[in-house]
């Protein structure tokens, strides 16, 4: 068992410097003007517990759009509503009308592989999303 643990230990630095050089390809945390630019003009498909999403739509003028046009399940659970969007430093805040008692939350977004990115709320709360780029000629 000490030599298998050995062994392992050895291999552990090269491992570690493997995974250091993937993972920035993989995954990278967005901050201020990069997480502005890259959410401003986006539909957001949040996953929704039992199947479905909700499309958001973060409009180049601060506003976000919960449209209603949810798919699968998520249909019958979100209502329409619009509220405000901004960054402040490394987090993505919104402040909904309607939703959540119009209160603020804010969250960490991470760049994932394809079209998708990983958010962490304020509150602990996670999850992965999916986007596109909305039209320009969308109201």
């Amino acid at each position: 068992m000490i030599i298998t643990c050995a062994v392992a230990l050895r291999f552990l630095p090269a491992g570690l410097a493997l995974a250091l050089l993937v993972a920035p390809a993989a995954a990278e945390k967005l901050a201020d003007a990069q997480l502005q630019s890259f959410i401003s003009g986006k539909r957001v498909y949040l996953a929704v517990p039992l199947g479905g999403e909700i499309p958001l739509t973060y409009r180049a003028g601060g506003v976000v759009d919960g449209s209603g046009e949810a798919v699968g399940l998520g249909k019958y659970m979100t209502p329409k509503d619009r509220g405000r969007w901004w960054v402040a430093g490394e987090r993505l805040c919104q402040k909904w009308q309607q939703w959540y008692g119009g209160k603020t939350f804010c969250f960490t977004v991470t760049k994932l592989t394809g079209n998708k990115i990983k958010w962490v709320r304020d509150d602990g709360k996670s999850g992965v999303a999916r986007l596109r780029q909305t039209s320009p000629n969308a109201p």
